[in-house]
């Protein structure tokens, strides 16, 4: 599959630009059919397939991204490494590594598999709704980020006193909690018990 931002239309074969579709999942995580993507998150919202990423460093902090201004969906919030959506018939785990690339210019080291979560956020800033089956993913990153700058307002690794000091300052996206609570345990095992997470 060609690198595509995740906000562009994809382009057919005859030249006519397609929406972007999401993969419909029923609470079980069985693909049930497809939606466009912001159709997907009008209110009350459409289950559908999501990942997570939580990457970190050598010295065990976490990779934080700040989600760049032009973003359609809680633009300049802080959150997880990347997020996104698996294309329709994508396996989560190739489309958290294709988007960690395309979002920050690297690869991670290191990815695993972290389990699920599934959750109803709304998002009182743009009235969208994140009702997802989300698939979780750790790993570690330890190459030079080269983040794509429509994709990416900042970066910052931060140890869990430095999270909860930002966190209680800056804004994070409505979902961010609930994906790092269900990855601690691979995080804790990922990150050993020196790293406090």
């Amino acid at each position: 599959m060609p690198i595509t931002p995740a906000t562009a239309t994809q382009t057919s074969s005859n030249g006519t630009a397609d929406a972007i579709l999401l993969e419909l999942v029923d609470e079980n995580g069985v693909t049930i059919g497809t939606a466009e993507k912001l159709a997907a998150h009008q209110p009350p919202g459409q289950l559908h397939r999501a990942f997570s990423v939580f990457l970190f460093d050598e010295r065990g902090r976490l990779l934080l991204q700040q989600r760049a201004l032009g973003k359609y969906h809680s633009p300049g919030v802080w959150s997880n490494t990347c997020c996104g959506h698996p294309y329709p018939g994508e396996a989560p785990f190739a489309a958290a590594a294709r988007r960690t690339f395309e979002e920050l210019g690297v690869s991670p080291s290191l990815l695993a598999e972290a389990g699920t979560v599934r959750y109803n956020h709304p998002d009182p800033e743009s009235g969208l709704v994140e009702q997802e089956y989300n698939h979780l993913f750790v790993g570690l990153v330890q190459s030079p980020l080269r983040p794509d700058a429509e994709e990416v307002g900042d970066t910052a690794f931060v140890t869990p006193a430095e999270l909860a000091e930002r966190h209680a300052g800056d804004t994070f996206s409505s979902w961010f909690m609930t994906v790092l609570d269900a990855a601690r345990p691979a995080v804790r095992e990922l990150t050993g018990p020196s790293a406090g997470w």
